[in-house]
């Protein structure tokens, strides 16, 4: 069975890249999208989050590949991004013709949620610069060749952004496969952007073209199912044994369809509201699966970037320790902790993931 074979960083710039859209993200905090006379600002992205927590948490060198019409909020969300250390070297600026009839930058309003009230996103990223991009736009081989990653992340959500993404996601994990760049791929299922599209069915197409260039695909149960079409049998409402070994199975599925896969990693999530949670995670890798601690009935104060969180801290885990028990308790935690704060990106410390992925409690530190 092939195992991951990571290059070493001292060839490399970057310990790992992302390729995805970067919205600003408006926030009414603990009021709602529809009522709400002010919003807090922050950056965000479903493949982004992930270098953004690599570098901030975990202390590596990440950049992010993306692009942006060039106007002030396109810098406001690049002056976010530098915030968090994340290189900006490699975004593509593209000409603002004054009124988005071209390009524009996208807006991400979203609520938090709190008890019986779900949490609430209204994306607005029609003909972003991000979506426009194509394949030859950004060269890869100079990414992946000269300057040199570890790790290449990217996933779902961009991949359904345009006609166009697909093809660019498939262009660059082609070049990272020549250059020895471990591939992970996040399948990150949101109803909303293929339903004009096609729905499922074109979620589906698109996923499995891709999957085929995977070597660490990430997801939970909806996205494994809506994205790539295994079902889940036998699940109940709580993260008990029996559904566990249900997650197990459908791995298993996958893993026939895709025998290329060397890390396939999940989380377990039961909404038992929109403020509790019960959180868990799974990696299957080098013929074994690993289960990360389960946490019962975890509060959550924003549960958007959980599970970018989650990838983070598998990569982190991956790239220092090379062991896939260490890599899902770090994602299962650093997850966690994600939760535990507002906006889309992690505000955890490494040593705040160290702690609780140790079993630490929430008692005061001083």
């Amino acid at each position: 069975m092939e195992i991951l074979k990571i290059k070493d960083l001292s060839k490399c710039k970057y310990a790992c890249i992302s390729l995805g859209e970067i919205m600003l993200r408006l926030d009414p905090g603990e009021g709602r999208i529809n009522t709400t006379r002010q919003f807090q600002a922050w950056e965000g992205g479903g493949e982004y989050n992930v270098t953004r927590g690599l570098r901030k948490c975990f202390g590596l060198q990440t950049a992010t590949v993306s692009a942006f019409a060039d106007n002030s909020i396109g810098r406001l969300v690049e002056d976010l991004i530098m915030q968090g250390g994340v290189d900006t070297s490699l975004i593509k600026w593209l000409p603002y013709d004054g009124i988005g009839r071209n390009v524009r930058n996208g807006l991400n309003f979203t609520e938090r949620g709190y008890g019986i009230r779900g949490a609430l996103g209204v994306s607005d990223r029609g003909n972003t610069a991000a979506g426009q991009l194509k394949k030859g736009d950004i060269d890869w081989d100079y990414i992946f060749g000269e300057l040199g990653s570890q790790w290449f992340h990217t996933g779902g959500i961009f991949a359904a952004l345009s006609d166009t993404t697909a093809d660019v996601i498939e262009e660059a994990m082609i070049a990272a496969k020549k250059h020895g760049t471990i591939i992970s791929y996040d399948l990150n299922y949101r109803p909303s952007l293929w339903k004009s599209i096609g729905g499922q069915k074109k979620a589906q197409e698109v996923n499995k073209r891709l999957a085929k260039f995977v070597d660490v695909m990430i997801g939970n149960e909806e996205d494994f199912t809506s994205s790539l079409g295994f079902q889940v049998k036998g699940v109940d409402e709580n993260l008990s044994e029996l559904e566990t070994n249900s997650f197990k199975e459908m791995i298993n599925d996958a893993l026939k369809v895709f025998p290329d896969f060397k890390v396939v990693a999940t989380t377990l999530r039961t909404v038992k509201s929109a403020s509790i949670n019960s959180w868990g995670a799974i990696c299957w890798y080098n013929g074994e699966f690993f289960d990360a601690i389960h946490r019962e009935s975890l509060e959550i104060l924003d549960r958007v970037g959980g599970g970018d969180s989650f990838a983070s801290g598998l990569i982190y885990g991956f790239l220092k320790t090379g062991d896939a028990q260490e890599a899902v308790e770090y994602g299962a935690a650093h997850g966690a902790l994600a939760m535990t704060t507002p906006g889309d990106t992690s505000m955890a410390s490494l040593q705040e993931v160290e702690k609780v992925k140790g079993g630490g409690s929430a008692r005061v530190d001083r």
